[in-house]
């Protein structure tokens, strides 16, 4: 959508006044983001608070960011308005603005770098309890949302933007086979590996990354995968999350195989579908099918 050339950046201090209560109180709100301008409109990027939690009040937060952005340039044009003085009418003077002003749009984005899909709200309207009756007069706000869990239909302009995001969606979904075939032949920075270290929350892929960067070289995704999976760092996590699983999301490995049985998959096709959906070993899906068969 956007031409990163057209892109300047933006001043992120949100601070204005307000009135609560008849006291003027200065409320400061310093968000943590990215912000820059392009064709007279704001955008916003949130994706730097550690966003790998889902946050439940994400709309929420998105509204206040961008009408504290909102308010602070109206203060601005309020501000010129009155030292010129220049109003055709009483309604202008009483408002601080003119009947020809008008406000830049702000454009927010989350970028959710998560391993759990997003389960949270995705507008204002999602947070709140609306009695049917009233709900056409509820103004809501909608939340713009980036899921690097879901971004395969996302197409970045940055090579190095799309390596983070392709790389580490491929190891939350366990496949390494797919890096092994796309990364095999290729190379990545290491400020690029201990960005996916980060993301993946893999410390050894981290300290890879920083040993390569003091030796001057890049980072070979399937070498240091294939490093990690050799110590058992990856099989550790894989067992911490199968584990989770057994206590967590028992109910999911169920319905997967309570699901195949009414489509009438044969049990082969049905351990199948565990190993690759929950990341099992073959035994340990037969012994699931067995066990709940």
């Amino acid at each position: 959508m956007l031409d990163p050339n057209d892109l300047t950046e933006a001043d992120t201090d949100v601070s204005s006044l307000i009135k609560f209560n008849g006291h003027a109180e200065t409320v400061q709100k310093i968000l943590d983001v990215v912000k820059k301008t392009a064709y007279g409109i704001d955008f916003v990027l949130w994706g730097l608070e550690n966003q790998a939690k889902i946050h439940y009040a994400m709309p929420l937060r998105h509204m206040v960011g961008d009408a504290f952005s909102y308010l602070k340039e109206y203060n601005e044009i309020a501000a010129k308005n009155k030292k010129d003085g220049h109003f055709e009418s009483s309604d202008e003077f009483l408002s601080n603005m003119k009947k020809t002003d008008r406000l830049h749009p702000v454009i927010s984005l989350c970028v959710y770098y998560g391993e759990d899909p997003w389960d949270g709200p995705l507008c204002l309207a999602d947070m709140l309890e609306i009695p049917e009756k009233v709900r056409p007069m509820v103004s809501d706000y909608k939340m713009n949302l980036l899921q690097l869990r879901a971004s395969e239909t996302c197409d970045f302009q940055d090579p190095e933007v799309a390596a983070v995001f392709d790389i580490s969606r491929s190891i939350y979904e366990r496949d390494y086979q797919r890096i092994n075939t796309v990364y095999k032949n290729r190379n990545i920075t290491s400020e690029l590996g201990i960005v996916i270290g980060a993301i993946t929350q893999s410390q050894k892929l981290i300290d890879h990354a920083l040993e390569s960067e003091r030796k001057g070289g890049q980072v070979n995704m399937c070498t240091a995968l294939e490093e990690l999976m050799n110590e058992g760092k990856l099989e550790g996590r894989r067992e911490g999350i199968l584990e989770g699983r057994r206590e967590g999301r028992l109910e999911g490995i169920q319905a997967t195989i309570s699901t195949c049985k009414s489509f009438n998959a044969s049990k082969d096709v049905t351990v199948k579908n565990l190993m690759k959906v929950f990341s099992l070993s073959e035994e340990d899906a037969a012994g699931y099918v067995e066990e709940y068969w």
